[in-house]
């Protein structure tokens, strides 16, 4: 992957748009210790804020969350270091190689984020510098996958952490009320293989995509997608889900999904509802991973 990338994992500053953004996220399934791990650390620069999510799960139920939405600005990002909320997270090979830490009086972890898919830049690679999501989310959205290992310490118990997640680098305008909804999957599947998509609608009614699909090989644009989900009653989180894609190389691919956690964030005038989920291929293929759906508030369901 192009040695440019690196300089996303430091400060990168526009006095141009009052809404500059950059968000650094990093999560994780351990499929046999039933173990998950949101955590994200993002930054308005013009607006001297910052906010961090930090929420660590264990068979589907939350067990340690510090989540804070507006704390003051930091200069710092992890090719040096920061420090926020207790966390330390440090690119210590930049794009390859992220280590965080915490302490708490009953919970701490020393986790790490290794290469296994490079970070390539969805919007690019989706072709489609002009939608809702380039203008209005990031101007560079870097996504890739990772092995986590390491070890987390719940109330004096131990435990080691063999994992897979995705995890992103995001630079750009972050307006998020120009978005009226999004619906995210990011599955890494046992055989090597990995998906990226995001559906997003605008305040406009526009619709866009962001994605790409690792084929345990490269990077590869995806033609075409058709994604349903069965929504829940609370009318944010996900029931099951049903996505087909045709690659760049015109192969025909499909998963379905079922959640094994939820939580969610506020963003002011919109929220989030992370939930990780099973997802299973067609040929019967395991992954986990992240889905993520966005709505602007106020939300009354998309059949009001």
């Amino acid at each position: 992957m192009s040695n440019d990338f690196e300089k996303y994992e430091g400060l990168i500053s526009n006095k141009d748009y009052p809404l500059w953004g950059q968000s650094f996220y990093y999560n994780f399934y351990d499929p046999k210790t039933k173990t998950a791990a949101l955590i994200r650390v993002g930054f308005m620069e013009n607006r001297r804020e910052m906010n961090t999510w930090f929420v660590f799960f264990k068979d589907g139920l939350p067990i340690y969350n510090r989540v804070n939405m507006n704390l003051p600005h930091s200069t710092d990002r992890p090719l040096n270091g920061i420090k926020a909320a207790g966390m330390y997270i440090h690119a210590v090979e930049p794009l390859k190689k992220t280590r965080i830490l915490f302490s708490d009086v009953d919970f701490s972890v020393d986790l790490c984020w290794d290469e296994l898919h490079p970070l390539a830049d969805c919007i690019e690679l989706s072709a489609d510098k002009t939608s809702s999501f380039a203008k209005d989310m990031a101007h560079v959205h870097l996504e890739g996958t990772s092995r986590v290992t390491g070890h987390i310490t719940h109330r004096g118990i131990r435990s080691e952490i063999d994992g897979n997640g995705f995890r992103d680098i995001a630079a750009g305008n972050r307006n998020w009320d120009g978005l009226k909804t999004y619906r995210l999957a990011w599955p890494v599947f046992e055989d090597g293989t990995a998906f990226a998509g995001v559906r997003g609608v605008s305040t406009k009614d526009e619709t866009s995509y962001l994605r790409m699909y690792h084929d345990g090989e490269e990077w590869l644009q995806v033609k075409h997608i058709d994604e349903k989900e069965v929504y829940a009653d609370d009318t944010f989180s996900i029931a099951s889900a049903h996505w087909k894609f045709i690659d760049g190389k015109d192969r025909h691919h499909e998963f379905t999904s079922k959640p094994l956690l939820r939580w969610f964030f506020s963003l002011d005038t919109f929220i989030m509802c992370e939930q990780i989920m099973e997802y299973r291929k067609s040929d019967g293929t395991v992954g986990y991973g992240l889905c993520e759906n966005g709505y602007r508030l106020p939300w009354t369901g998309f059949n009001a």
